[in-house]
């Protein structure tokens, strides 16, 4: 496939073009999904943890961003350019786009609505292409959505979670610059920043405060900006507990100040100087934060896998080295952080991590070899691992049950309230293509529950019974937290914790943050009901202002979560 590719490569730009004889139109999923067992547990003969349930067989389109909501369900959404989905859009509706590069009048949907409890699709129609695109929550629990390619570029497009059968609203020229494989993270005051993107060493602000607001240089992009391939796409951006960023891109970081446009502090390069961000596209994570009078002591960043230098070239010639296994640990809040190294059990490529309410980190998702791009992955990981970081180093991956399916390219995974991890997409091609291809467009949706979910620990397993979801809360205060188990049990390691829902693509969650909140001791208040206190964070530099999903765990077995806003 590789000879068929023409690469021109730029100092600041990579542009590829395909052959169209490469990639058919999209044909009947049917023919594909008879290949696959239908895995309503499909690893139960291998070892490790965990389990899989297949939730739906087509979701319509493939899964290449995920987005929870405060109200349960899974905003989903694709390309407009991929041609037809396989999904109808309602009522007869057709998108009609003078400006679109396949289809000029497309009566198919590229995003969807997935009702968690219900475990139901609602197709809905978005205007403008959303491909490899970035997105946060607002305060009141809606989705902001920015940018994309073509006719999207400077688009944002505003789903609200309050409005029932309600659709995509787009505002054109919502942004000042461009933005295609950007990262957006919720400031302190509810409003988002938007960074880098495709050519785009800037950055900005949404909602705008002005008519005249503008975009910023920020000329760490320029620095980590690769000479032959842009290398630091997707930035892994996190918001510190002193309200400035870290942002780490290619394979260096930086404290920044975004309110004076500063750099504060320059991070060592991650040993061995192996990029990690797309088209490498390694996969990062800010690691559980304990809230403990008001200060959090331990600020830390975990990056894993990714691919080594020059591994896209290669795979557009054919070549397709080894993933990385190496993980780089950081103390952002040491006053000199150095990185500390590990391996993970295999190498990984385009893997996704995910923070779980036990405050343990899955991966999951990706390639052995290759790197991300159209056709450029190879050797999919079927085992997921779990990352536990309060144990010592060389004894902190766990090895999980596998899937059956192969998650490569454009694949997502999230947490949702009840402690299972959602799994879809994965599609390397410019189209949807279900036949002779290495790896099928997959339009699937499955589970992966991590084995804090097996009956086996329901006896132990926290019920929370108040406050009840949607619980309104406020910085620096007390809540009470009543919950029941099943048996009478000596019970011990109770803690509270509050994770934020996150924007999940390309391998990287976009506001992840879990948060062990300051708490009290446990009391007995009834035959097996229990009441812990719990102070919440103490400003919106610890926890942005929004929705979070707030779990009592009990010996590492949590709770399914409750809403709360902050």
């Amino acid at each position: 496939m590789a000879s068929s590719q023409l690469i021109i490569f730029s100092s600041s730009f990579l542009y590829l073009f395909f052959t169209t004889s490469l990639y058919p139109t999209a044909t009947s999923a049917a023919a594909t999904y008879s290949s696959y067992p239908t895995a309503t547990s499909a690893a139960a003969t291998n070892g490790g943890g965990g389990s899989w349930t297949f939730l739906q067989k087509s979701i319509g389109i493939s899964a290449m961003h995920m987005q929870l909501l405060p109200n349960d369900r899974v905003i989903i959404f694709d390309r407009t350019d991929f041609g037809t989905s396989n999904i109808s859009l309602p009522d007869g509706k057709c998108r009609e786009d003078p400006h679109e590069r396949v289809l000029k009048r497309d009566c198919t949907a590229h995003s969807v609505e997935y009702d968690v409890v219900l475990n139901t699709i609602r197709p809905l129609m978005v205007l403008t292409d959303v491909w490899c695109s970035s997105g946060a929550l607002t305060p009141d629990g809606s989705l902001v959505q920015t940018g994309g390619f073509n006719d999207g570029e400077r688009v944002v497009r505003v789903f609200d979670k309050s409005c029932g059968k309600c659709d995509w609203k787009e505002i054109p020229s919502g942004l000042v610059n461009r933005r295609w494989y950007a990262t957006n993270h919720v400031l302190p005051d509810g409003r988002q920043i938007v960074i880098g993107g495709r050519r785009q060493f800037n950055y900005e602000f949404y909602p705008k405060t002005t008519s005249s607001d503008k975009a910023y240089s920020l000329a760490f992009l320029v620095q980590t900006n690769d000479p032959v391939i842009e290398n630091n796409l997707y930035p892994f951006v996190f918001l510190n507990t002193d309200g400035n960023f870290f942002i780490f891109a290619n394979n260096r970081a930086i404290l920044f100040d975004y309110s004076r446009n500063q750099v504060l502090k320059t991070f060592p390069e991650i040993p061995g100087g192996e990029p990690r961000n797309y088209p490498s596209t390694g996969s990062g994570v800010l690691l559980p934060m304990r809230v403990v009078q008001g200060k959090v002591a331990v600020v830390e960043v975990l990056i894993c896998g990714g691919a080594p230098k020059g591994a896209f070239v290669n795979a557009n010639n054919g070549k397709f080295d080894a993933a990385l296994k190496s993980c780089g640990r950081i103390k952002i809040s040491d006053p000199e952080p150095k990185w500390v190294m590990e391996n993970m059990p295999s190498g990984r490529v385009m893997g996704d991590m995910v923070l779980l309410p036990n405050g343990e980190v899955l991966i999951i998702n990706g390639g052995s070899s290759g790197t991300a791009g159209w056709e450029l992955g190879r050797n999919p990981v079927f085992n997921p691992v779990i990352y536990r970081p309060n144990n010592a180093i060389n004894s902190r991956f766990v090895v999980q049950k596998p899937s059956t399916i192969p998650r490569m390219y454009h694949s997502t995974a999230i947490l949702v309230r009840d402690g299972r991890v959602l799994i879809g997409g994965s599609n390397p091609h410019t189209y949807y293509n279900f036949t002779n291809v290495l790896f099928p467009t997959e339009l699937s949706l499955e589970a992966f529950s991590p084995s804090y979910l097996d009956p086996g620990s329901s006896k132990i397993r926290p019920k929370i019974i108040s406050p009840v979801t949607q619980t309104k809360i406020q910085y620096g205060k007390q809540i009470v937290v009543r919950f029941t188990v099943q048996n009478q049990v000596v019970l011990n390691r109770i803690s509270v914790i509050m994770v934020a829902p996150s924007f999940n693509t390309h391998s990287f969650s976009m506001n992840q943050r879990l948060l062990v909140l300051d708490g009290g001791n446990t009391r007995s208040v009834g035959k097996l009901t229990y009441e812990v206190n719990a102070t919440t964070p103490p400003s919106g530099h610890i926890a942005p202002p929004g929705y979070y999903m707030l779990f009592v765990v009990h010996q590492d077995i949590p709770s399914e979560g409750i809403w709360v806003v902050i």
